[in-house]
């Protein structure tokens, strides 16, 4: 991790190069008409304030822009902003939005859109939570410059504005409760949503933004030069619910892309000279299921603990990813791969589950026959298969399980709900975190304990809590380490969620897709290009 210092002289060396007008560009038109046809994820809310979905941050890369973004190593470099500065008490930040930034509407982007852009998002997101606990205010300077005031230092600032920090919209658009979903998509991104285009349930059509400025800098994970080489990209929402038929049209040329396919047929893709696999998230993504510690019968802690004892990883991985060479098991809550993982508190790990142990967990806490709903995503054959062997596995020691099948959009919408299941609640969801998240402890979404202003599942602990907001001061990462480690602690006694092990998956593509960048969960449409057949 790099000092606050080394962030300070790097953003003002950028800063600095990148304000000079003529460096500014517009896109470079590609030579002939493209189109990339994909097959991602089931995309069905807009708006990454109101859901963390995967597709959700795809589609929000694609059409927004960030202030900052992080390269492949995580660190935060500038995006939006041109240049900034912090004051010597380290209370005061200031930035300057970089030229050239223009909404798709033909209106210029201000420092009053990044204002209400950072309040908005920072009601709900972690970090931007624990940065609005220290905010003493935010305020525009300048149509071109904003600043940020704070209570005390927050050494941590800037990686929470760059690592799932505040996509920018439009100030009448931020101006929305967190709670409504922003449907607009008019953003300042290297694309245009296609309103035209548009159809729910079929496909989405993003084109390129012609007026986009896109950095100098070479394109480094989500930062640098976003650069769009094609002139237009299609999601194809329709060929996700079936993985079959999406592999015959990659094996056709009628897409291009496919995110996740079955890995029983990886060798089918292999023998395809038209064909390649590519493990885009090298780390790989930790499956998890979460309960709903709101309600019965997981607002006991001995229910949430009788779960941790239930699960046969080994088990639940076969079910889900099939090849034991594609997944591994995981005891860390910040998984096998991040400088956090550790041993802690993981005694109660066991080859095969313990099912018996798990039996008198819910006996204790006085389990008795309430519906333990889980919710099923029919379109994601991982996930739904993992979800029927849970239900199995729950029914074998005498609970009331049931599954209530969906898409994945459905998932997302029912997931929020905080009631019990007789008014449309759950119990337990099931999903997956990139490993490389899962180390950074004041962005992850998965990792509060802050109750209901929190993530679903809404687990609280104050204690926890007190030990994630000290982690923004922390400078070195051996520190890290050590309050990692008391975490952790606290974390499997609560048990806000149990892990279903670790899986590494590549992606297929059509040989002539070229340039697509790796990064954890989400694609970016910008740097591929397209050759001719």
């Amino acid at each position: 991790m790099i000092s606050r210092r080394d962030l300070i002289k790097t953003g003002m060396a950028a800063g600095a190069a990148i304000s000079i007008p003529s460096l500014l560009r517009a896109q470079t038109s590609p030579s002939t008409d493209q189109t990339v046809r994909m097959v991602i994820d089931n995309l069905s809310v807009f708006d990454p304030v109101v859901t963390t979905a995967d597709s959700t941050y795809t589609h929000a890369f694609a059409v927004y822009d960030t202030l900052f973004g992080t390269d492949s190593q995580f660190a935060p470099h500038p995006q939006m902003v041109g240049k900034w500065d912090v004051s010597d008490d380290r209370k005061t930040y200031t930035f300057e939005l970089r030229d050239g930034l223009g909404w798709h509407d033909g209106t210029p982007v201000t420092a009053t859109d990044c204002v209400a852009s950072i309040r908005r998002w920072g009601q709900v997101a972690p970090g931007g939570q624990l940065l609005m606990a220290r905010v003493r205010d935010i305020s525009k300077k300048d149509d071109k410059t904003f600043a940020i005031a704070l209570k005390e230092p927050l050494g941590a600032l800037l990686n929470i504005l760059a690592f799932q920090g505040p996509f920018i919209m439009r100030e009448k658009d931020a101006n929305l409760s967190p709670a409504e979903q922003v449907t607009a998509n008019i953003g300042s991104g290297p694309f245009k949503f296609n309103h035209a285009l548009a159809r729910p349930g079929a496909s989405f059509t993003y084109d390129r933004n012609e007026k986009y400025v896109p950095r100098t800098e070479a394109p480094d994970g989500l930062a640098g030069g976003k650069i769009v080489k094609v002139d237009r990209v299609i999601w194809d929402i329709g060929l996700f619910a079936d993985q079959q038929t999406a592999l015959a049209a990659l094996h056709s040329g009628e897409i291009d892309f496919l995110l996740a396919p079955p890995l029983d047929l990886l060798p089918v893709i292999e023998s395809d000279p038209n064909l390649e696999l590519q493990v885009l998230d090298k780390a790989g993504g930790d499956y998890l299921l979460r309960m709903n510690c709101l309600q019965k019968p997981f607002d006991n802690v001995k229910a949430r603990q009788a779960m941790l004892h239930l699960v046969d990883q080994e088990a639940m991985m076969r079910a889900a990813v099939g090849d034991p060479k594609y997944f591994r098991t995981v005891t860390s809550m910040f998984g096998n791969e991040t400088p956090m993982s550790n041993d802690e508190n993981t005694e109660w790990f066991k080859k095969g589950g313990d099912p018996e142990k798990a039996k008198q967990l819910f006996k204790e806490a006085g389990y008795d026959g309430e519906k333990v709903v889980i919710l099923q995503p029919t379109d994601w054959a991982a996930a739904s298969n993992a979800s029927q062997l849970l239900a199995a596995e729950l029914r074998k020691i005498g609970l009331n399980a049931e599954l209530a099948p969906s898409d994945w959009g459905g998932v997302v919408a029912r997931r929020a709900n905080k009631g019990p299941v007789e008014d449309g609640g759950w119990s337990i969801f099931i999903t997956t975190e990139p490993e490389a998240i899962l180390g950074n402890v004041i962005t992850d979404v998965t990792l509060p304990m802050n109750g209901e202003s929190g993530w679903f599942g809404w687990p609280k602990n104050d204690e926890y809590e007190a030990l994630r907001v000290k982690w923004a001061d922390l400078e070195t990462l051996e520190e890290r380490k050590v309050l990692a480690r008391k975490m952790q602690q606290i974390w499997w006694d609560y048990v806000p969620s149990v892990l279903l092990g670790q899986s590494v998956a590549p992606s297929a593509r059509r040989k002539t897709l070229t340039g697509l960048i790796g990064v954890p969960a989400w694609i970016p449409f910008w740097n591929m290009q397209k050759a001719e057949a």
